[in-house]
């Protein structure tokens, strides 16, 4: 019986992603038909799997120790830094911005690209709106290190222009590999282009403002939509959604602070 497409799409993507292992205490054996009875294959690689078209629970992160995830997001930080796939980009920018805080963090801010702040420092959401994001992690009782931050591109789009589809679609590898290191609790997805991105849907097609507060899936994490932190500081009254956003995360980490 062939496994739902939704399972094969992220088999698939974490293949991309250069995970081609399952953790077998947590896998699901595809089971056959053999004189008259059922019988239970072996878990397989994610590469055997798709190729016999089996469904697999993948969750490789059991294998690996937390400094084994750590070397590995470091090795991921150097292949990051010498990107060339997107020429304009790797042209114009003055470093690449990987990340900041814990990669054993239970929660991952996720936001669209680095702006000028974040390109000459090398750290993502350092800016002004980088600084309103520091004060919402305050204000949740959590220290900046003790969280996972990062962007859905590595490189500063010239201008700060909005990333184009194909920028996004190179760098997509590189994410899906990171989330599946760090694999936190709870993801906040900051703004239009980050959701856009985690829910596989175009920017345009996204009402920020109406999917802002609901919780969907990526790659097996749950992430939240809320407003991107720029748009904050252009609407201050909107400060009261995120932090209700906000509350619902830490409740979903079993962390509550209300």
């Amino acid at each position: 019986m062939s496994p739902p497409k939704n399972w094969r799409q992220k088999v698939e993507s974490l293949q991309r992603a250069g995970l081609e292992y399952v953790d077998k205490s947590r896998a699901v054996p595809a089971t056959s038909k053999r004189g008259g009875k059922r019988t239970q294959s072996n878990p397989k690689s994610v590469t055997s799997s798709i190729q016999n078209n089996e469904s697999v629970i993948v969750n490789p992160l059991p294998l690996l120790t937390p400094n084994e995830r750590v070397a590995q997001l470091v090795v991921l930080r150097h292949e990051v830094a010498g990107c060339t796939r997107c020429t304009e980009l790797a042209d114009t920018r003055t470093q690449t911005v990987f990340s900041d805080g814990t990669p054993l963090a239970d929660i991952c801010f996720l936001g669209e690209a680095p702006g000028a702040d974040e390109d000459a420092s090398g750290t993502p959401f350092v800016g002004k709106a980088g600084q309103l994001l520091t004060k919402i992690i305050e204000a949740c009782k959590l220290k900046r290190e003790e969280v996972y931050i990062c962007n859905i591109l590595k490189c500063r789009p010239p201008g700060n222009r909005n990333p184009m589809p194909e920028e996004i679609e190179n760098c997509r590898p590189y994410l899906e590999q990171q989330l599946a290191l760090v694999r936190p609790k709870m993801m906040v997805a900051l703004g239009k282009f980050a959701a856009a991105h985690l829910l596989r849907e175009k920017p345009e097609k996204v009402a920020i403002t109406k999917l802002r507060g609901s919780i969907r899936e990526y790659n097996g994490i749950p992430f939240i939509i809320t407003l991107h932190p720029a748009y904050l500081l252009r609407n201050p009254a909107a400060k009261r959604d995120v932090w209700e956003d906000m509350k619902e995360v830490m409740r979903q980490i079993g962390k509550p602070i209300d």
